[in-house]
């Protein structure tokens, strides 16, 4: 168990770790219209930390409760396109500065974590209770964004003088 809890822990921290490194709080940001409701910018972290270790360690408990090899790479399978929708939100957002896209996206995110909760059920109810903040948070996540898009559309275009 100890190797598959540093595993988890480490996909864990790589994930966070590239989002975070595709995060740019700059002043195209900063000048997005948000909704009184937001959150603080620090607030993120801390919550995306939580989250994810909660994440890894449903991982574990699925892992340890698969009953056979197939069940193992399912697990994998659903971890890891729900680890790529993760790490996809951010550069859409943040690098690109296509909030619009990143609403688009943010609901297959939404799915795979969904997807994640009921393929890892039949294995471990446990591990698909750990999931449950997640599924929320990213709902939350996705109204945010959606707030944002409303707020500062249109997206794409430039408004340079020429």
């Amino acid at each position: 168990m100890t190797l598959t809890i540093i595993v988890a822990l480490l996909c864990a921290v790589a994930i966070a770790g590239i989002g975070g490194a595709m995060t740019v709080i700059g002043p195209w940001y900063r000048a997005l219209r948000k909704p009184s409701w937001q959150p603080p910018d620090w607030a993120f972290g801390p919550a995306w930390a939580v989250i994810l270790g909660m994440a890894a360690w449903a991982g574990v408990l699925a892992w340890e409760a698969a009953p056979d090899e197939a069940a193992r790479i399912r697990v994998i399978a659903l971890f890891a396109a729900n680890g790529v929708f993760h790490v996809l939100w951010n550069p859409l957002f943040f690098r690109w500065r296509r909030p619009d896209w990143a609403l688009i996206e943010v609901m297959f995110l939404w799915l795979s974590v969904l997807a994640l909760i009921v393929g890892i059920a039949p294995f471990s109810t446990e591990a698909a209770w750990f999931l449950a903040p997640y599924l929320a948070w990213v709902a939350f996540a996705a109204y945010l964004n959606l707030a944002v898009v409303r707020l500062n559309r249109p997206f794409g275009v430039s408004h340079e003088v020429v």
